[in-house]
């Protein structure tokens, strides 16, 4: 009798014990994960996943380092001393094409962040209500010019004779615009458009420039900013893609269910000056995550239209080797 009991008792470890092995029942260890995010509107979707990780949760051990510069970002992926970063997606494919296949772009994070600002009470409802008007805006020579000049000439206005653009260093130079040129539009991008707002009563942010795109051109998006990893770091590690891509889906949908809790963690981490500014901005930083099909199709025609531009914008149009299909 006794041995017929030993027996059972051993045949009961021996499923229990299998079981445990087939359903994961020892937690599989985590994998590190080192990842850049820039300041700004790239960076924001990362900060709940951020405060997450420093409490031990996520599915992977991650390591969140912001950056001012893309420079830095840029080094550390072709170093390979960084894991994943957010980036402008012009920016993904230029380093696609100097690391030869080196990256591969995982999900679009953001999408337009530049808005129209009005201080005159005028009615602007399309980007052809801007004729005669004068633009004050930054980004000469990149993204933000290539983007407004488009915008216009596809509303039949011709940038250089139809309005007057006069471009500033930066956007810490937009807030002060109308306190001597009342009658110009500033095109800033987020949080900068938010913030001028605040500081003058009865401004207007008359047009997001993501939906000016949508309606003059269906066939792409005005798609921004960007997750990209290293194609090693991938191909060594597809778990724990797939697992940071989970992660990072539920932190973009956190920071669109509670901004002022987002835009705390902004300023923590260095992502926004001010929490306050952040919250206020969050609602139109276009965040999103957005992946496969839709992202291929909705970014080429965006860095085509950048290439036409300048090609030294986005060095080239991306082949079938940019895109994650994990």
């Amino acid at each position: 009798m006794k041995r017929t009991i030993c027996a059972l008792l051993a045949l009961i470890l021996i499923f229990v014990l299998a079981s445990c092995a087939a359903g994961g029942g020892a937690p599989a260890e985590k994998t590190d994960v080192r990842i850049y995010v820039l300041t700004g509107p790239t960076g924001v979707g990362a900060v709940n996943m951020w405060a997450a990780s420093e409490n031990g949760e996520g599915g992977e051990n991650y390591s969140f380092t912001a950056a001012a510069s893309p420079d830095e970002a840029v080094a550390k992926l072709s170093a390979g001393e960084a894991d994943i970063a957010a980036v402008s997606t012009n920016l993904a494919a230029k380093l696609y094409k100097k690391t030869e296949g080196g990256i591969k772009i995982l999900a679009v994070n953001t999408l337009g962040v530049l808005n129209v600002l009005d201080n005159t009470g005028a009615e602007i409802n399309t980007m052809s209500d801007l004729k005669g008007r004068k633009i004050v805006t930054t980004g000469q020579g990149s993204n933000p010019e290539y983007i407004i000049n488009y915008l216009l000439r596809e509303n039949g206005i011709d940038p250089q004779r139809d309005v007057t653009i006069e471009f500033k260093a930066d956007g810490s130079e937009l807030p002060a615009v109308w306190a001597t040129e009342p009658d110009s539009v500033i095109i800033a991008p987020q949080p900068v458009a938010t913030a001028i707002k605040g500081k003058y009563d009865g401004s207007q942010i008359a047009l997001d420039l993501t939906d000016e795109w949508e309606r003059v051109n269906s066939g792409s998006a005005l798609m921004m900013g960007c997750i990209v990893a290293r194609a090693d770091f991938i191909e060594a590690k597809p778990d724990a893609v797939r697992s940071f891509l989970k992660d990072y889906e539920a932190s973009v949908s956190a920071a669109a269910d509670d901004a002022a809790k987002t835009g705390e963690l902004c300023e923590k981490y260095g992502i926004v000056a001010s929490a306050k500014m952040a919250e206020a901005a969050i609602p139109r930083c276009n965040l999103c995550f957005i992946t496969g099909d839709k992202m291929r199709e909705g970014l080429t025609g965006y860095l085509k239209v950048l290439f036409d531009a300048d090609p030294a914008s986005v060095g080239a149009v991306p082949d079938d080797g940019f895109w994650y299909e994990g």
